[in-house]
């Protein structure tokens, strides 16, 4: 067990290390969480929350129709403008956040294995001591902690600037929320895990990184249309449990996935001599 999760470690730092070197990969990621977590919402929120034009204001809470009853009846504070910042701060502007740990994680689980052939260090690591698995478990885990770190930060950048914003007008700070909590705690790993083995699995038969990365957007889809369902209310306004039991769910299917993408892993793709 020991040795195993040394060759996982050494698998999984290498490319870690690799993706740290490369500006052409960390400085998009950075702007990319930036710009979903800290800038688009933190300018429409300072919109909503200081502005005196009533049309704005107006034009804004017309979002709060699109929620059902559950979540209208949790949205909290006494002025349109308070009540249209939190819809927008838990039920709008969040779940859209969803996509950065997809997008970040995939774009490397997409190139992790038909990178390695690419590169021409597929030899290496084929006649490497390192096992299928724990090559598979290895860029498994180096494509997770890039998606799901930045996510956490991302995640808790957003609540300070929420709780800043919005929570003077409905009376203190709020977020997150019990749900979201849940969310980003049990069920965006989850989707993420499930969304990376499918991924993974994808990179280790196709030719071309291109390829990879194309048919891994396809693959992300569902996940995002998830997202946006808890946009509209259906996840967080379905129920106390429904976070959990969606998560436990996804996390039996992201295991069952994940154990059948071992085998996608062989030594002759690696050389690439079978596709």
């Amino acid at each position: 067990m020991t040795s195993r999760l040394a060759g996982v470690r050494i698998i999984a730092r290498n490319e870690l290390h690799q993706l740290i070197k490369s500006k052409d990969y960390w400085i998009p990621l950075v702007l990319l969480g930036s710009l979903f977590f800290v800038i688009i919402p933190g300018i429409l929120m300072v919109i909503i929350t200081k502005s005196t034009n009533t049309a704005v204001v107006q034009q804004a809470s017309q979002a709060l129709s699109v929620l059902p009853e559950s979540a209208v009846s949790k949205i909290r504070g006494d002025t349109p403008q308070a009540r249209t910042a939190y819809a927008l701060a838990v039920y709008l502007f969040a779940p859209v956040a969803c996509v950065v740990p997809l997008t970040i994680s995939t774009a490397v689980g997409a190139a992790s294995l038909v990178g390695e052939r690419e590169r021409g260090t597929g030899e290496f690591l084929a006649h490497s001591p390192a096992s299928a698995r724990e090559i598979y478990t290895g860029k498994l885990v180096a494509s997770f902690i890039p998606g799901y770190v930045t996510t956490l930060v991302g995640f808790t950048l957003y609540s300070i600037m929420v709780n800043l914003f919005v929570g003077p007008s409905v009376g203190g700070f709020f977020f997150p929320t019990v749900e979201w909590l849940v969310m980003m705690f049990w069920v965006i790993p989850a989707f993420l895990l499930l969304t990376l083995s499918l991924v993974l699995r994808l990179s280790a038969r196709v030719r071309s990184t291109a390829a990879a990365q194309q048919a891994s957007g396809l693959v992300t889809l569902p996940v995002i249309g998830i997202s946006y369902a808890q946009a509209s209310g259906t996840l967080l306004g379905g129920g106390r449990y429904s976070g959990v039991i969606v998560g436990s769910v996804v996390w039996i299917i992201a295991a069952v996935s994940l154990h059948r993408g071992v085998s996608s892993v062989t030594r002759n793709r690696l050389l690439g001599v079978a596709q």
